[in-house]
């Protein structure tokens, strides 16, 4: 099953497809970074658009997976993954939440992988943790990262409570188990120390087709890459967060494989920026806060307006960001402040006057958001934007006749600042943010506004 080389391979090392937007980005921007060129598209690209991309080493597709039904998935994911098989990568890869944001009738994970069974051969690694943005994996128990401190997942003061699939269970493979038949086996943080490869092999021939990798520190996350790459065979099919390529990241560097990265400082700060934000969690919270505080014009939508299908509600927001931005404040739009906000019931109420799902409701939030966006990047002349949250970057980034995103500057890991290319002269190059809930420091928006680089010292822009 070992494979050994001295050398990375040409061509395309990684292609994945991502169940959020913000999550295939941060693949892209841990690659990109590391010094491997590159994109990601937000579709099946045409020969014409893959082309105009030469020589990238990596490649990926964002998706709306993570909020879509099992139907959805059968839909849409084959063709999908008949498109990853055909890049011939080392290392295809699901890329999913690095807080396993899923559900057996939204966005299954399980059900993503039973999909893509046919297309691919061997082992699947499950690589969740991610030390570099605090998700870690201890005896198959999954921890996360908070402003108080880290959590078991189960335990996590957001994702225990998040509106759409809150988390009960940290064991990776106890809550994969109840999405998927397939046997899951563990690779812990013992065997990982001691002789994963004698581990990977008697797991595989107990029968075990998906393998959970502990990681808590980044001499883990090199075992675990060296394991992956030395068993990929002729290529391999993996699921994981932006973990999985920092572990590779890692092990190709430990062994000589791959340079320090590239030195990436701000792209400059823009006059004006708009932010929009679909994103309950009070990180994103916190983040308005901030902004408000530091010269930023929070403005609310309507989000239960939106429900209705009131069009009023995004034209109010329209015409308070134009205000805004002629009076040289940069809006933020915003549908709540965190999972307390008073406007949360009465969107509750909106869905179940309605009588749609949570997932449609999120939906009509998430493209509302994207057509305000785009009505005022058609407007004015600002060149750089932010979408917060995951869910709502997918939406929302559909309503801007984008096809592909490159990674133009960092911040904290998993929210770089990115460039559009489009074939729509407003959005091409546009200057693109997109941030999961969680994600970011309190002063992110004047980090992002600043133009990305070096974090900011003191905490502010």
């Amino acid at each position: 099953m070992s494979v050994a080389e001295n050398t990375l391979p040409e061509g395309p090392l990684i292609a994945w497809y991502g169940d959020d937007f913000t999550g295939s980005a941060a693949v892209m921007e841990v690659l990109t970074f590391a010094g491997l060129p590159s994109v990601l598209f937000l579709d099946i690209p045409t020969p014409e658009q893959l082309a105009l991309f030469p020589n990238m080493r990596g490649i990926g597709i964002a998706s709306t997976a993570r909020s879509r039904s099992p139907a959805w998935m059968e839909r849409h994911l084959p063709r999908a993954f008949a498109w990853l098989a055909d890049r011939k990568a080392s290392i295809a890869h699901y890329k999913v939440c690095s807080t396993l944001d899923s559900a057996p009738d939204t966005g299954s994970i399980g059900k993503a992988i039973d999909l893509a069974a046919p297309y691919f051969d061997g082992w699947i690694p499950c690589t969740i943790a991610a030390p570099a943005i605090r998700r870690y994996q201890a005896f198959g128990h999954l921890f996360a990262g908070a402003p108080e401190g880290v959590f078991r997942l189960d335990r996590h003061p957001v994702m225990a409570r998040h509106p759409v699939t809150p988390m009960a269970e940290s064991d990776v493979a106890r809550h994969l188990a109840a999405q998927t038949d397939r046997l899951i086996g563990l690779i812990d943080l013992e065997a990982l120390a001691d002789d994963p490869d004698e581990r990977l092999a008697c797991l595989c021939s107990d029968g075990a087709e998906i393998i959970s990798l502990d990681t808590v520190s980044a001499a883990d996350e090199a075992r675990v890459g060296k394991l992956i790459w030395d068993n990929r065979g002729e290529g391999l099919f993996a699921v994981g967060s932006q973990g999985l390529e920092y572990a590779l990241v890692s092990h190709w560097r430990q062994a000589g494989l791959l340079g320090p990265g590239t030195e990436n400082e701000s792209v400059g700060a823009a006059e004006r920026m708009i932010t929009v934000s679909g994103s309950v969690s009070p990180v994103t919270a916190a983040q308005i806060d901030w902004a408000e505080s530091h010269g930023f014009a929070p403005i609310r939508l309507d989000v239960a307006g939106v429900i209705r299908g009131d069009a009023e509600a995004a034209q109010t927001a329209i015409t308070s960001a134009l205000d805004a931005l002629n009076s040289g404040l940069d809006p933020v739009i915003f549908s709540a402040r965190g999972p307390d906000d008073p406007a949360l019931p009465a969107m509750r109420a909106a869905v179940d006057a309605r009588g749609i799902t949570t997932e449609a409701a999120n939906a009509l939030i998430g493209k509302s958001l994207g057509q305000i966006l785009a009505a005022l990047l058609e407007h004015t002349g600002v060149r750089r934007a932010v979408i917060s949250g995951g869910d709502t970057s997918g939406y929302a980034t559909g309503e801007l006749d984008i096809f592909a995103l490159t990674a133009l500057a960092p911040t904290v890991p998993g929210a770089a600042l990115l460039e559009a290319h489009s074939e729509t002269p407003r959005f091409d190059g546009l200057q693109l943010a997109l941030k999961g809930g969680q994600m970011g420091s309190p002063n992110y928006l004047g980090w992002i506004k600043r133009g990305g680089g070096v974090a900011i010292e003191g905490g502010s822009a």
